[in-house]
């Protein structure tokens, strides 16, 4: 799924090959071997919490110099040090994804994309102006059009833009972690044609997604504030998967981003749902160097940064 808040704007047509996550607790860098799926080197280094705070609006990047430091450290570990131009994963909190649905598919895609504003318009409390959007085509069918689109701050996605600009990196691709997430599991050919549910843990939030083959057919996100246990939302969206969906049983559910509580999460959601829940793993798709060290901690750091590369290498290719 192609859903970048800002399209490369490099004028080298080669597609990235580091990429950089930069999370509430956690800032990862990745990079990629030029001719072939394998991650030649990777660090990942802990934030304090406060230091990045993940919202749609204000100050997220609250203590820069400790996150641009730690960068720069990540890219020394990593051996890293002198890359100038990175793709960039952003927290999913930072944006709003939608599913819109349209009766009929515009003749043009210039007339999609006012279809889109006009409706994103009536739910964005700003002014689009002051907006990155973006969206792609989720479903044509005998009901018409379904578009999955993403709407973030200008401003505040150039928070994160400035974490590598300070260290001089320009960064073509900005996206969300959950949608890369999600391009990680298609690109380790680990999706299935019938629906599979992505859940996708953050300290601050948590994300659900019901895909039907590649096709986006439910996102929903949901802050920690909210106070919604994992049981409770993983029940929700099972209900709307019935009800809405008319879905039945999930073929296959995916968890990123649980770290040390995986065993947990994946008991509460495999209890409520009776169906085996697996962490998603990268190497399928792009194989570790140093294999020793695939902890599930480094799997779930992996996760976001690869499928992002992996994606734009593909989408190049």
């Amino acid at each position: 799924m192609r859903l970048p808040l800002r399209s490369a704007s490099w004028l080298a047509p080669a597609p990235p090959l580091v990429a950089i996550e930069i999370a509430s607790r956690r800032l990862t860098v990745v990079a990629l071997e030029p001719n072939a799926p394998i991650v030649t080197a990777y660090a990942s280094e802990p934030l304090p919490e406060g230091a990045v705070v993940p919202s749609p609006a204000g100050i997220n990047i609250a203590q820069a110099d400790l996150v641009i430091a730690t960068l720069q450290r990540a890219l020394e570990h990593a051996g890293l040090g002198g890359t100038k131009r990175a793709a960039l994963v952003v927290p999913d909190s930072v944006a709003r994804v939608s599913l819109l649905h349209f009766d009929q598919a515009p003749a043009r895609a210039q007339e999609l994309d006012q279809l889109v504003r006009w409706q994103l318009k009536k739910a964005t409390p700003y002014p689009l102006e002051e907006a990155l959007i973006t969206h792609a085509q989720s479903l044509t069918d005998a009901t018409g059009l379904s578009v999955a689109a993403v709407v973030a701050r200008r401003d505040v996605i150039t928070q994160y833009e400035a974490v590598a600009d300070a260290v001089g990196i320009h960064t073509g691709v900005v996206d969300l972690a959950s949608i890369d997430v999600m391009n990680a599991i298609v690109a380790a050919g680990a999706s299935v044609p019938g629906d599979w549910l992505l859940v996708h843990l953050a300290h601050e939030a948590t994300t659900m997604a019901i895909l039907r083959g590649g096709t986006l057919m439910f996102y929903r996100h949901r802050t920690a504030v909210d106070e919604e246990t994992l049981s409770a939302l993983v029940h929700q969206t099972a209900m709307y998967h019935e009800d809405r969906l008319g879905g039945r049983a999930f073929e296959r559910v995916w968890l990123c981003g649980a770290g040390g509580a995986a065993d947990e999460a994946r008991w509460q959601i495999s209890s409520r749902l009776g169906v085996p829940v697996e962490s998603v793993d990268v190497r399928p798709a792009a194989d570790l160097r140093d294999r020793s060290a695939a902890t599930p901690e480094v799997l779930d750091a992996l996760a976001a940064p690869v499928g992002l590369l992996i994606r734009e290498r593909r989408a190049a290719a």
